[in-house]
């Protein structure tokens, strides 16, 4: 399995209005979010792009605005698991 790198200029880098220490979580956050709001992770995988927990992940979600998918399936999977803790 490959990783994926995005080298960001130091120039560009120290353009960011983020203080230095949270630049790389920043940047994770701010591309977690938008690949999700796009569909092109799921929210599982958003989180943990962003190395946030599912709680905090979703927090962020409704801070800037991007509504959850929840369809059918994730009915589904969720009674399923409902019905496993009865």
């Amino acid at each position: 399995m490959s990783a994926l790198t995005l080298e960001i200029p130091a120039e560009l880098a120290d353009s960011l209005r983020v203080p230095a220490a949270e630049r790389n979580i920043r940047v994770r956050c701010e591309l977690a979010v938008r690949l999700y709001a796009k569909g092109l992770l799921t929210l599982g995988k958003s989180r943990a792009l962003a190395g946030l927990s599912k709680w905090e992940f979703c927090q962020l979600l409704g801070d800037e605005g991007v509504p959850r998918r929840y369809d059918e399936a994730d009915l589904n999977a969720d009674l399923e698991t409902l019905e496993t803790l009865r």
